[in-house]
């Protein structure tokens, strides 16, 4: 398990990368292109994009192969979309590449949970998943700024090259160490809806989008922000990235260790509330570096907290169509990154400076809290209705 485990890491690691990335080079980016910062932000949203029109679409045919090829394809997606963004010079080809590099995403993530879920031990299946999201994390605190740096001191399409030139390495691992395994929940086309007939796993959609729509309406910007607002120079950006990474992957640590002792929907509802207190306070005093740094790094260090609980939450919710529910959790993940990159830069647009970002994040954010205790009412209502007719 724990090679398969690491092979899923290993594929989340290019996936954050590919999303991630960007962020890191957005400066570079529009000035290579000849466009602003934020039509530069709407990278963000092509690949987020991707994701949406991708994720069902693979989730809801996969049923006729076996786990292991629908992950090999999905790398290979990942392959040629990062080459298209890495080698095109219109803005048109490059958000075809965006779009194309974030086709696999959601899927990936949900096919890897399928998987783990599979062959994990009982009680172990949230920090294996954990375990999984550990290589995004990961990129976070290497991979993006090793890539920031390539971006400043050399190109952007370095750092996408090497992007892709890395999937190759992925496939090979999964087809190492990846078990031939088929998902044996799949049921007819129709069939795998009927869960979304519930309201519970749309709260969960809700509070996976809106969570991360809060956090991305920041940090899609980090790069302006900490220069415009906190006053950090260009050439110490690689290191603020590391910080933020090793928010992510402290963050995702931390949630996996809690998992044994709480409930994912505990975990998720507070982290929520911790990120909205840190947004606000990054408004407050964003322009002190040294608060700047640490909220920033609570932000990011909640975004991926809050990754395993939230997927956990879906695939309970999601019986009989797993595959569908685990894709769409990572479909509300990357439309919110849409949405807060747009709502970000619309800050920007309307002629707000740069720590304005943080208000609509907080309040996407408090949305993201919001669902959660509304999913949770609804959870103990109905659990107390059912022992009321048992009584």
């Amino acid at each position: 398990m724990k090679k398969t485990v690491f092979s899923l890491a290993l594929g989340t690691f290019g996936l954050g990368m590919a999303e991630f990335g960007i962020m890191g080079v957005l400066t570079e980016l529009a000035r290579d292109v000849g466009i602003t910062i934020p039509s530069a932000g709407n990278m963000i949203s092509f690949y987020a994009f991707g994701v949406v029109i991708g994720a069902p679409i693979i989730a809801l045919f996969s049923g006729k192969f076996s786990l292991k090829s629908i992950l090999l394809f999905l790398v290979a997606l990942c392959l040629i979309g990062n080459a298209i963004f890495t080698f095109s010079t219109s803005y048109t080809m490059l958000a075809v590449g965006r779009l194309v590099s974030g086709f696999p995403h959601g899927a990936f993530f949900g096919v890897g949970t399928i998987i783990l879920s599979r062959i994990a031990p009982p009680g172990k299946v949230t920090l294996a998943v954990a375990g999984m999201v550990a290589g995004m994390t990961v990129a976070n605190l290497a991979g993006v700024p090793f890539g920031t740096w390539l971006g400043h001191h050399f190109s952007w399409r370095y750092t996408f090259f090497l992007i892709a030139a890395f999937n190759l390495l992925v496939m090979l691992s999964i087809v190492l160490w990846v078990p031939q395994t088929f998902d044996t929940t799949q049921r007819r086309l129709s069939e795998q809806f009927h869960f979304l007939k519930k309201p519970e796993p749309w709260f969960i959609f809700a509070a996976t989008m809106f969570g991360n729509a809060g956090v991305f309406a920041w940090f899609s910007f980090v790069k302006p922000f900490m220069i415009n607002v906190s006053g950090f120079s260009e050439g110490v950006m690689t290191a603020i990235m590391m910080l933020m990474g090793l928010g992510m992957v402290l963050g995702n640590l931390f949630s996996g260790k809690l998992s044994g002792r709480y409930s994912p929907l505990r975990i998720a509802a507070i982290t929520d509330l911790v990120i909205v207190l840190s947004l606000l306070l990054l408004f407050a005093f964003g322009q002190m570096p040294a608060a700047s740094l640490v909220m920033g790094f609570i932000c990011c260090a909640g975004l991926f907290a809050l990754s395993a609980p939230l997927q956990i939450l879906l695939l309970q919710n999601a019986q009989g169509g797993e595959m569908l529910g685990a894709a769409g959790g990572q479909v509300a993940f990357n439309l919110g990154s849409a949405i807060g990159a747009y709502f970000g830069g619309m800050m920007i647009t309307l002629g707000f400076s740069w720590s304005h970002v943080t208000l609509p994040a907080a309040a996407l954010s408090f949305c993201a809290m919001s669902s959660l205790l509304m999913y949770g009412y609804l959870k103990a209502r109905r659990a107390g209705g059912n022992a009321q007719a048992l009584a």
